[in-house]
């Protein structure tokens, strides 16, 4: 599913404004325009945004395509130890959802941190998609 750029955790107003000039308004598009090293330096060039942060929100972009995975739990899922779908599918649903709920009492990211049923649905998703992004 894709989503409006602004949705991305970080992603206010002057950043969607540089990246829509761009021709980036969508998660999706960002995938596409963020999905190597070179893409990223390129993007960067055009938009004035480091790579660096190109490649974060391209992290959970790549996050977001998981049915239920939003911007906060894309946020959650990073400061976790997973910052894309292909680390997400080798993930253990309990441990991975009892780090979430760790992290999140520590950090607030979240009202509510996944159960490890919602966290198994995620690693299912993930499980049947490609790889989006190449470091």
């Amino acid at each position: 599913m894709a989503y409006k750029i602004e949705q991305i955790e970080g992603i206010g107003p002057v950043f969607a404004l540089k990246l829509t000039e761009a021709g980036v308004n969508t998660t999706s598009s960002l995938l596409e325009s963020c999905g190597s090293p070179k893409d990223r330096q390129a993007l960067s060039s055009r938009t004035g945004i480091s790579a660096e942060q190109l490649l974060k929100w391209a992290n959970h972009a790549d996050l977001m395509r998981i049915s239920g995975i939003g911007r906060q739990f894309a946020e959650l899922l990073e400061a976790s130890g997973v910052d894309t779908v292909m680390e997400l599918k080798h993930r253990v649903p309990e441990n991975l959802a009892a780090r979430m709920a760790e992290v999140n009492a520590r950090k607030r990211l979240c009202r509510v941190s996944p159960g490890a049923a919602a966290v198994s649905k995620w690693i299912a998703q993930a499980a049947r998609l490609e790889a989006a992004i190449r470091y």
